[in-house]
C-alpha cells in the first residue's frame, strides 16, 4: 500500500522539529509536514525526504488537514496517517496504527490513549475529564458505538472514506477542530470498519505551549459536530 502519514504544525518552534526527528529514517510511509501559515522559522528547514505542504497564512487545523486530503486522493495514497506536529504523539507507534489496515482487519484506526497499554502524561485535570469522559459519552451516544478515545488525532484510515460521497469533509464548517470528529463519526455510521488501538498522547511542558486550542470557542469547535449530526443540522 501506499502510504502517506503528514504532521501538522503552526509555530510549533522545537516541537515541530522534534517530531520530525522521531520519525525512523527508515520507514515503510512517505513523511509530510503541513505547515499552516507558520511565522516563527520552525520550518525554514526540514530534513531531507520531507515533503512540505504551506498554508500562506494560517487556516485552521480542519482547513489544512482538507489540503493535505485533497494532495493524498490526488497522488492517489491509499492510507493517510495523522499526526500532531506538537510533539504529543509517538511517531514509532505508527506501525500500531497501520496493522489492522495492512491486514486487511479495519479501514479506520484511532489511536486512544485510554486503552490498556496506551497512556497520557502531563495532561490538565480538565482535559482528562473532557476527553476521557464527557466527549467520547457523547460521541458513543451520537455513532451509537462505545468508543474510548474521540478527540485525539492521531490516526490512520484508508482514502476511500475520503472519495465516499457521502462523506463531505469539504464543506466550509469543518474548518477548525471539526473535521476530526466528523469524520471518525461518519466513518462508523457509514459501515467503515473502526479499531482503537492503544497510543500515547504526552503534553509538553506548559512553557512550550500544550495546546493552541482556546477555552470555550476550541471546545465547541470539537463537540458541535456531534451535536449537529445528531440532530441531523449537518450532514
Amino acid at each position: 500500500m501506499k502510504i502517506l502519514a503528514c504532521a501538522f504544525a503552526y509555530n510549533e518552534g522545537d516541537k515541530i522539529r522534534r517530531t520530525l526527528a522521531r520519525h525512523p529514517r527508515t520507514r515503510n510511509y512517505d513523511l509530510m509536514v503541513m505547515d499552516d501559515g507558520s511565522t516563527d522559522g520552525s520550518l525554514d528547514q526540514v530534513p531531507e525526504g520531507v515533503l512540505v505542504l504551506r498554508n500562506p497564512r494560517n487556516c485552521g487545523i480542519g482547513a489544512a488537514m482538507k489540503r493535505v486530503f485533497a494532495y493524498a486522493l490526488e497522488q492517489n495514497y491509499d492510507v493517510l496517517v495523522i499526526q500532531a506536529g506538537n510533539d504529543k504523539d509517538d511517531p514509532l507507534e505508527i506501525p500500531r496504527l497501520l496493522a489492522p489496515i495492512l491486514e486487511n482487519r479495519a479501514d479506520f484506526v484511532q489511536g486512544s490513549r485510554f486503552l490498556p497499554g496506551g497512556g497520557y502524561g502531563n495532561t490538565p485535570a480538565y482535559r482528562i475529564l473532557a476527553t476521557r469522559f464527557l466527549h467520547p459519552w457523547l460521541f458513543s451516544l451520537a455513532a451509537r458505538k462505545r468508543v474510548t478515545e474521540s478527540t485525539n488525532g492521531f490516526r490512520a484510515f484508508r482514502t476511500t472514506i475520503l472519495r465516499d460521497p457521502r462523506v463531505n469533509w469539504q464543506q466550509p464548517w469543518l474548518n477548525r477542530y471539526e473535521l476530526e470528529p466528523y469524520l471518525l463519526y461518519k466513518a462508523i455510521r457509514l459501515g467503515y470498519r473502526h479499531m482503537e488501538v492503544p497510543v500515547t498522547k504526552v503534553y509538553p511542558p506548559h512553557r512550550e505551549g500544550y495546546t493552541k486550542m482556546k477555552p470555550f470557542s476550541g471546545w465547541w469547535s470539537i463537540l458541535r459536530p456531534v451535536v449537529y449530526l445528531l440532530l441531523g443540522i449537518k450532514k
